[in-house]
């Protein structure tokens, strides 16, 4: 049968990296066409394939677990943000192979800081090896919708925590503790800190040594590091919580390294209140429902996102806020006022 002209042909677009396919191209279809795509040097068009591979069930998901063994970050995280729920032993295995699981109990308190709750949770991570017996945990943070901000009934609001808005943050890893001295000398070679500890968090580093650790961190592991946005910091310290703090209503001595003054909601005042100068190492209290530490408490973690009054015109899609033309940088956690460290964040890309 003569080609007709006219017709589409089926010389899959997609495949010479094209994305949308040039006018009047077929794309192929079927578990061939997710074949096809995934074979695509466009991370977007192998992402895009991902999501339809699930339509194909077994077959499909054959597909999507061998991509957890691609090269790039930004597709083995795609593979693994459509795998994580299910129940399928095989399919577990082969998600634990590539991001094995830690567990860690999550606890919350009450307005007086007296425990309530205590659950056991788990959460997915990778390390790496910076040198020397080093290494860095980087924890996966699966993405969702919070509201970014504090509601005027919160107890010690500030106006620049408003106005309250919703956020949508895709997945991304943190740093499971803050970078610590141990971790800044592996990458940099030198410590800024006025020496306190290995595990203690690195201070006194401003936020172009902060960038210049993730660009460094980068080119040591392959990987594309950089700082969380805000959105993302915030995003991250609240995992899934709405109150003030992550584990509930009050903050106490018990549960974070801080010298705020007065005691916050009704929690009691104690003779032990500890409002010592000094770091405690990394992990020293009990993590949020992430499997994140420190997010209170101990020091403050650089944002990339430049100073604005308040969060009206603010980015939704958890992006930084770059616009504006004040040059100063975001901090946000911590109560030890003159420490600045650093909460890298492994970028999707």
């Amino acid at each position: 049968m003569t080609e007709n002209q006219n017709q589409p042909r089926e010389y899959d677009a997609v495949l010479g990296g094209q994305n949308p396919p040039p006018l009047g191209a077929a794309v192929l279809g079927g578990i061939p066409g997710v074949k096809s795509r995934l074979a695509s040097p466009i991370v977007e068009v192998k992402i895009a394939a991902l999501s339809e591979a699930l339509k194909y069930g077994d077959v499909g998901l054959d597909l999507i677990i061998g991509v957890v063994q691609d090269e790039s970050r930004a597709v083995k995280l795609a593979a693994f943000s459509l795998l994580k729920d299910r129940d399928e032993p095989n399919i577990k295995q082969q998600l634990h192979k590539y991001l094995p699981i830690f567990e860690f109990d999550v606890i919350t308190v009450d307005a007086e800081g007296q425990e309530n709750s205590r659950h056991t949770s788990s959460a997915h991570f990778f390390t790496e090896d910076l040198g020397n017996g080093v290494v860095l945990e980087m924890v996966y943070i699966p993405g969702g919708t919070f509201m970014m901000g504090s509601p005027e009934t919160e107890e010690g609001r500030k106006d620049r925590e408003s106005p309250q808005h919703q956020v949508k943050v895709p997945p991304f890893f943190a740093g499971k503790y803050p970078i610590t001295e141990a971790q800044w000398r592996a990458v940099m070679e030198k410590n800024p800190s006025v020496v306190q500890g290995e595990k203690r968090p690195v201070i006194g580093v401003s936020w172009q040594d902060a960038v210049k650790f993730c660009d460094k961190l980068s080119e040591k592991t392959g990987k594309k590091y950089r700082l969380l946005s805000e959105a993302e910091w915030e995003y991250a310290c609240r995992a899934g919580t709405t109150g003030p703090f992550h584990f509930g209503e009050t903050i106490t001595i018990e549960l974070v390294k801080h010298d705020k003054y007065p005691v916050y909601a009704n929690a009691p005042p104690t003779d032990s209140y500890n409002r010592s100068r000094e770091t405690t190492d990394v992990g020293s209290f009990t993590p949020n429902a992430f499997g994140l530490y420190d997010m209170h408490g101990n020091v403050w973690e650089w944002c990339s996102d430049t100073w604005h009054e308040n969060y009206k015109g603010a980015p939704t899609d958890g992006s930084s806020w770059e616009t504006g033309t004040n040059d100063k940088r975001m901090q946000r956690g911590g109560f030890l006022g003159i420490f600045c460290g650093i909460l890298p964040q492994c970028h999707s890309s």
